[in-house]
Order: structure tokens, then C-alpha cells, then sequence
């Protein structure tokens, strides 16, 4: 009975030993199989950059700091290159000087199991050129491939030994070096960053955050670029938060630039846009509110107690006779205001799903000709040529309403009856 018990407890000791043995090598698989299949693949900097790790294990780590061994040792090519097509990986001429490539054993130190291919390198349409940096201007792998001396591997080494933009700015400042974009960039296309293209950018650029490093303005804008909107005018001090100045500085952020004066905000909009800006006002409301402060800005054009839906009025509504009433009065600046630029009344009365503000007055509510403010210039019904006559949608109907003041209809009483209709029917056949 014994012996049965201690057959049965080995049994049992080598089922667990098997399945344990079989979960590690099928996790250990399974995480193999995941770095070597994962090719990662980013257009940044009009590139398209490969993941080797999927084809031979390294590590950057091992070899530069722990062995000493310099960038120039494997990637012998970059000295020489002049163009960011050449493939500057490491050959295998340079890998046996270290190692012993024709000794099968340890193949696997750095292959993967039947994976023998050459390594890819990243497509690019840059324009760069190793042997001026490193020969001419002298400059060590570090300054540009940062970080890449610090990865285990190589798949870390993707994303920080390869350069990005703010790394280049660091010379390309047109101080230290040219910064036009074409001496480095054959294709211009893709080079907008992603929130640049967002419709409200251009009202919301000056909220961007300066403050983590991520942004830099004029990595690709000038001084003179903002003046297209901000005047140069050499303001002195710190910046408000509603003072609009470029670039944006406040106490809170520490954020200023050294190059360029704060330039005040003078030109955001068109030249007109005061006389249309209601539209806008109405409907954009948000958009006002991301540079302009409304309950202050507004104020110093418009009042309290307006009849808007927000609740405000220019001062120039408010001047004595500004809305005169009765025959022969002119109906006073307003009537003036009206005939010249209509489209700006209405960039604020014409309230998208009511009556334009004019209704109110400008309307034939009596039936009784010459009563109601005028509408028109004299002697516009000198005859019968018009669209009154003959078409039941005309917009004279929408203020002239009689249900029965339709062509073909009766005569009806207000606007059709002032000709038609009675004894007085000058019309009547």
C-alpha cells in the first residue's frame, strides 16, 4: 500500500513539473514570438522606420557603455555617407571582429532561430548627409542619436536613437544653421503638425501649452510670421492673460521668447468685420470667447438693456433719435444705417428662426396706405410690374399678410386693396 501511495505521489510531483515546464516555454515563446513579430512602422519626418528586432537580438547598452565599443565600429558606413538612403547597419565584416561568425554554436547569441536576413533600413526623403556633420562640423553620434547608448534593445533604440525635428532645431535655428525646411525636406506635404489642421486653430493657437516643451513656435515660424496679425510694437512688461501679445507670456507660465519682442495682437480680423461681426457673435459665440473676454471687450460698444438675445446694444442705438416715428420723420440714423449696409442690421437682428427685427415696425397692420413706416423708396408700385402680381411666395406677403391679398384671390383689405377692391377699384374692368 505504501509503494502504491508513493507511486502515485511522483505521478503526481511530475504531471506538475511537465505543465509548469510546458507554461514556461510556451510564455517564453509566446514573448519571442511577440518582439520578433511586431514590426513597428511611423511616418514621422517624411519616414518610415523599421523595427530590426525581429530579425537579430542586440543591445546598444551592452556594447557602447559596457564594452566600450565606439558607433564608427559598426556602423562603419557613416562616416562616408552623403545621402539618407545609404544603408548604414552593420554588416557582418563588422560584427566578426567581436565575434566568432563561422562557429554555429552561437549563432542563436544573436539570430533568431531561422531568421537570417539582411537588416532593413528606414525610407526617408530627407535630405542629410553624415560626413558633413561628423567630418566637417564635427559633431559626435550622441549630439544626434541621444539616448541610444542608454536602450537594451534595439526595438527601444527605435524611438530614441533616431533624430527628431526639435533635435535638429537645436542647430537648424538659422543661428548655428540654416532653417529653411527645403535644405532638409524634399516633400513639404506632411510636415503641418495634426492640430494645426483643426478648424479653430487660428483662434485657438495662443492657448498652446509652451509650458512642457512640446511645442516650440518658431521651430517653424519667424518673427515676422506673427506680425501678420501683431504688430511689432515692442511692448515691455509682463503679459495679461486678455492682453493678446505674441508670443503668449504670463508670470504663471514663464513662457517668453528672447528673439523677438511681445507683439500686440492688431489685425485678427478683416477690416469690415466690426460691421459683421454679429454674425458670428450669434452663431460662434465660443470662438469670441477664446481671445476676447465678452463681458468686458463688448462693453465698450455695447450697453445693457439691448433687445438682442444677448442682451446688449451698441451705443450707437442709444443716441437721441436714433428710431424716429411718424409721417416724414425719416425714421432717423437707423433708416440711414439701413439703406446703407442692410447686411449689417441683419448680422444682429436677423435671428436665425424668427422674424427679422424690422417686422415689428415695418409692417401693414392697419390696412390703411401711408401709415406704417416706409419700406421702399418712392414711387416703387408706380405700375403693376412686379412679382405682387403674379407669384404667391413674393416677400411682400411675408410682411403684407391679408390671407385673401393673393393673386387670383380678392381683393382682400391693406396692400391689395389699396388699388383693388370697391368703388375706388382703379383696376376694376
Amino acid at each position: 500500500m505504501k509503494v502504491i501511495k508513493l507511486y502515485l505521489f511522483l505521478i503526481a510531483g511530475l504531471m506538475i513539473f511537465l505543465s509548469s515546464t510546458a507554461y514556461l516555454v510556451k510564455d517564453s515563446n509566446s514573448l519571442n514570438k511577440n518582439i520578433k513579430s511586431k514590426v513597428f512602422t511611423e511616418v514621422k519626418n517624411e519616414a518610415v522606420r523599421y523595427d530590426n528586432s525581429k530579425i537579430i537580438k542586440f543591445d546598444h547598452k551592452l556594447h557602447v557603455k559596457d564594452a566600450g565599443v565606439k558607433c564608427e565600429d559598426c556602423h562603419t558606413g557613416a562616416v562616408g555617407s552623403i545621402s539618407s538612403k545609404d544603408n548604414l547597419n552593420p554588416k557582418k565584416e563588422n560584427c566578426s571582429g567581436c565575434h566568432d561568425v563561422k562557429d554555429e554554436k552561437t549563432c542563436n547569441l544573436c539570430h533568431y532561430e531561422g531568421v537570417y536576413k539582411k537588416l532593413k533600413t528606414s525610407k526617408t526623403e530627407l535630405i542629410f548627409s553624415h560626413k558633413q556633420h561628423i567630418t566637417e562640423e564635427k559633431k559626435q553620434c550622441i549630439d544626434c542619436h541621444a539616448g541610444l547608448d542608454n536602450v537594451k534593445f534595439s526595438k527601444e533604440a527605435l524611438f530614441s536613437g533616431i533624430p527628431n525635428m526639435e533635435s535638429c532645431y537645436s542647430c537648424h535655428n538659422t543661428q548655428k544653421a540654416s532653417g529653411n525646411c527645403e535644405q532638409c525636406h524634399s516633400n513639404l506635404t506632411n510636415l503641418t503638425p495634426k492640430d494645426h489642421k483643426s478648424p479653430n486653430f487660428l483662434n485657438e493657437h495662443r492657448l498652446t501649452d509652451l509650458t512642457s516643451g512640446k511645442n516650440n513656435c518658431m521651430m517653424c515660424h519667424s518673427d515676422n510670421f506673427c506680425q501678420v496679425c501683431h504688430s511689432p510694437a515692442g511692448f515691455k512688461g509682463n503679459n495679461s492673460k486678455d492682453g493678446f501679445y505674441a508670443p503668449y507670456y504670463t508670470k504663471e507660465t514663464g513662457v517668453r521668447t528672447d528673439r523677438s519682442a511681445l507683439q500686440k495682437l492688431t489685425t485678427a480680423h478683416t477690416l469690415n468685420y466690426r460691421f459683421t461681426h454679429g454674425l458670428d457673435a450669434n452663431q460662434k459665440s465660443f470662438e469670441c470667447k477664446t481671445c476676447h473676454e465678452t463681458s468686458s471687450f463688448c462693453a465698450s460698444c455695447h450697453m445693457t438693456g439691448g433687445e438682442l438675445v444677448t442682451g446688449i446694444m451698441p451705443t450707437s442705438h442709444q443716441v437721441a433719435g436714433f428710431t424716429t416715428f411718424g409721417v416724414n420723420t425719416g425714421g432717423g440714423l437707423h433708416s440711414d444705417l439701413a439703406r446703407r449696409d442692410i447686411e449689417s442690421c441683419a448680422s444682429c437682428h436677423d435671428v436665425e428662426g424668427k422674424d427679422p427685427a424690422c417686422v415689428r415696425c415695418h409692417f401693414d397692420n392697419d390696412g390703411v396706405k401711408g401709415t406704417n413706416p416706409k419700406t421702399h423708396e418712392s414711387g416703387f408700385m408706380r405700375d403693376e410690374k412686379g412679382i405682387w402680381h403674379d407669384t404667391e411666395g413674393a416677400n411682400c406677403y411675408s410682411c403684407h399678410t391679408d390671407a385673401n391679398a393673393k393673386p387670383n384671390g380678392t381683393a382682400g383689405r391693406g396692400f391689395c386693396g389699396y388699388c383693388h377692391g370697391g368703388d375706388n377699384d382703379r383696376f376694376r374692368k
